[in-house]
């Protein structure tokens, strides 16, 4: 089970209150997500495009912009090198339009996952060569792409790096000192010497920042006119690539959103009319878990050029088409992650692997290697590395935990890598077969992690009665959004609701709504999407055998203590505030 904490962070709740017009519970909220200053609080209530940073305060933007501009009036051949992700699509849109509107030769590379792997390799930079490229612009990869710089330079390319992953780093005398690509200009909020106020920016956004220094720049015209196209894939960028909405993020993902609901692209239009999504209520979930799955799944079962292709269509008729085959690859992939889940989970049990700080699985389907560890780790809450094998060598990927910090722990035994790169809570690498088991003992010898790590934490905004979430606070907390890493939904709790019946819904009865009463008298209506089967076996161990019959027939008296979120749901016109169980014990 979970360990739960009530968060109990200071402030003077009713003078916020009373100030930004919001209630003492927002303005609770507010606190948990570390907001100490009043102005920290207008800009995350009110924020507005002009409060996001200047995109020159990026260390080597300067450069970037000279190098760039001179390289169009020079006529040079221009490419642009992303990555089969969302954040990677993104940024190679935004580059590629932009450099379009300035009239430059453009055109654009993304790696194939399974052929070239992630980032710059030696072949995309022989290939450029053999085609006449003269500049190299990469976008959500190229910081630790030294030796593949320091190739296309000798080749006589120009090269720039835009990215936001962490710079590789050797420790000299308990010193770190970065190991920086040798391009023109390396731009990456990441770098210790950038004094950039928010270094949790995507590929994406520095891509959308290198665009905006070029339109202040030259004032472009069409430049000037892309820019709210462009803001809608720097908001699918960050959310899709788990940026925290935090700071200038929230900010942007808040515009983008407006801007995908107007529709100005037409790939996007088209992605989201297959999808069912109506555009007024479009959100940061749907960007996550509908709109960005699509556009990943190109690069996953097949090359993600397809994806950017959807993005550059001109007509409706050709996004529709490309639209649907994004949505038909998808359904694809979900299929080969429950089959990838269910393998992962008995290697797992088989090998007694749950024992090991550190999890990791091999043979997993290489193009969802990613979506399979971040599902073990959600089960086990333990840091995962799923491992395939590939054309040349191991390749994988990993995801974390918040007590563990990936990239540093690789490069603590970096020796058994050929390549890798990532953040705190996500990795790629390419190694050698050979070299699986000594890295597996390496990393748990080294890992400090203990066993109270590896209890999921559960963070309370507020412990309170559910009567008190009426129509008025329900609505309040639309300011809060949009909702996402770093910015969770609100957690409230209450003790003592005594659960009296349940009615299972959905075509395949895995939801449920169960009636419950508080324990001031009065009777509320609560939902929970989560683990029916799990919560049946609970209410039985803990109240006896025939508990879950009596629940789902109306005959239940069993009290629980519930951790829920409040929403609104409309339903036949008619709005009304909405429980979800999120936690029980």
């Amino acid at each position: 089970m979970e360990k739960w904490y009530v968060a109990a962070k200071k402030a003077d709740f009713d003078k916020w209150a009373k100030e930004f017009h919001i209630s003492p519970v927002t303005a609770r909220i507010l606190r948990n997500r570390d907001l100490t200053e009043e102005s920290q609080i207008q800009k995350f209530l009110y924020g507005k495009l002009e409060d996001c940073y200047s995109p020159w305060l990026l260390k080597d933007m300067d450069r970037a912009v000279e190098e760039i501009l001179k390289a169009v009036k020079e006529g040079l051949h221009i490419r642009v090198i992303g990555d089969y992700d969302v954040d990677g699509i993104c940024s190679s849109y935004i580059l590629t339009k932009g450099f379009q509107m300035l009239g430059a030769q453009v055109d654009t590379a993304i790696p194939h996952r399974i052929h070239d792997g992630y980032g710059l390799n030696e072949h995309l930079i022989e290939e450029a060569k053999r085609e006449g490229v003269g500049m190299i612009v990469t976008c959500d990869n190229g910081i630790a792409a030294a030796p593949q710089i320091a190739m296309a330079n000798s080749l006589g390319m120009r090269v720039i790096v835009t990215d936001h992953h962490e710079v590789p780093y050797i420790e000299e005398n308990g010193e770190r000192k970065e190991q920086l690509p040798p391009a023109l200009a390396v731009v990456d909020p990441k770098r210790a010497d950038d004094t950039y106020p928010f270094s949790g920016i995507c590929g994406g956004v520095v891509a959308l920042k290198l665009i905006q220094a070029i339109t202040e720049k030259t004032g472009n015209p069409g430049l000037v006119n892309i820019q709210e196209e462009l803001l809608e894939f720097a908001a699918l960028s960050t959310v899709c690539d788990v940026m925290e909405l935090k700071d200038e993020n929230r900010i942007l993902v808040k515009e983008g959103l407006k801007r995908i609901q107007k529709g100005y692209n037409e790939g996007l239009k088209a992605l989201m009319e297959v999808n069912d999504i109506a555009p007024d209520r479009l959100s940061a979930y749907h960007l996550g878990f509908v709109l960005g799955p699509c556009l990943n799944a190109t690069g996953r079962l097949d090359t993600a050029k397809r994806a950017l292709e959807l993005l550059q269509s001109f007509t409706r008729a050709d996004a529709m088409t490309a639209a649907r085959e994004l949505k038909d690859l998808n359904e694809s992939r979900k299929n080969l992650t429950v089959q990838g889940i269910q393998r992962a989970d008995e290697y797992i049990q088989e090998h007694h692997m749950a024992e090991d700080k550190v999890i990791y699985l091999p043979e997993v389907h290489e193009s969802i290697a990613g979506i399979i560890a971040g599902k073990v780790r959600e089960k086990y809450h333990h840091p995962v590395f799923i491992l395939t094998k590939g054309e040349d060598g191991v390749k994988g990927s990993g995801r974390s935990i918040e007590a563990y910090h990936m990239y540093d722990a690789m490069t603590q035994v970096k020796e058994y890598f050929t390549k890798y790169g990532g953040h705190k809570l996500a990795a790629g690498l390419s190694m050698r077969e050979e070299d699986i088991e000594p890295l597996r003992a390496a990393l748990n010898k080294k890992c400090t992690l203990t066993e109270d790590d590896f209890i999921p934490k559960v963070h309370i905004d507020v412990a309170m009665p559910m009567g008190y979430a009426d129509d008025a606070l329900a609505g309040e907390f639309a300011l809060l959004e949009p909702f996402g890493t770093g910015n969770p939904r609100p957690l409230f709790a209450q003790k003592g609701l005594v659960f009296q019946a349940g009615f299972k819904m959905g075509a395949n009865k895995t939801c449920a709504r169960f009636r419950v009463k508080t324990p001031e008298g009065t009777t509320q209506t609560v939902v929970f999407f989560g683990d029916l089967e799990k919560l049946g076996a609970f209410l039985d161990e803990k109240y006896g055998v025939g508990s879950e019959e009596a629940l789902y027939a109306g005959k239940g008296n069993f009290p629980l203590s519930v951790v829920y979120q409040v929403s609104q749901n409309t339903y036949k016109g008619k709005t009304e505030v909405q429980f979800v169980m999120q936690n029980y014990c």
